[in-house]
């Protein structure tokens, strides 16, 4: 049965598992069942905690949704693992902002 995309959105590898895990083991296909895998393996947060994280770590701290779910995907523990997540992009984050994060992710961890 042909699926129709009704939004595109990027989502935690934890929301990706829920939505999957919905569908029958047969209609998914080989791409889909891989990625279930995978996100049954490294998610580290259940899906309502992974997907508040985020909406608390782009509002609070004003944080770009795109860099709240590779945090919340790999959920640093030091500052020194954070800033590696967020400087893939070439820019700058205070050490301030840093303990911010770290902050609110033990609230859910």
């Amino acid at each position: 049965m042909a699926r129709k995309i009704l939004i595109e959105k990027a989502i935690t590898n934890a929301e990706a598992k829920s939505v999957l895990e919905k569908v029958k083991d047969e209609e998914l296909g080989e791409f889909q069942r891989r990625t279930l895998d995978y996100t049954r393996r490294f998610s580290k947060l259940p899906a309502d905690k992974a997907s508040k994280l985020v909406e608390q770590l782009s509002s609070d701290l004003q944080l770009e949704r795109n860099d709240a779910i590779q945090i919340v995907n790999t959920l640093p523990q030091t500052i020194e693992e954070l800033r590696a997540v967020l400087t893939v992009k070439g820019r700058f984050v205070s050490t301030e902002q840093l303990n911010g994060i770290l902050q609110i992710m033990k609230r859910y961890v």
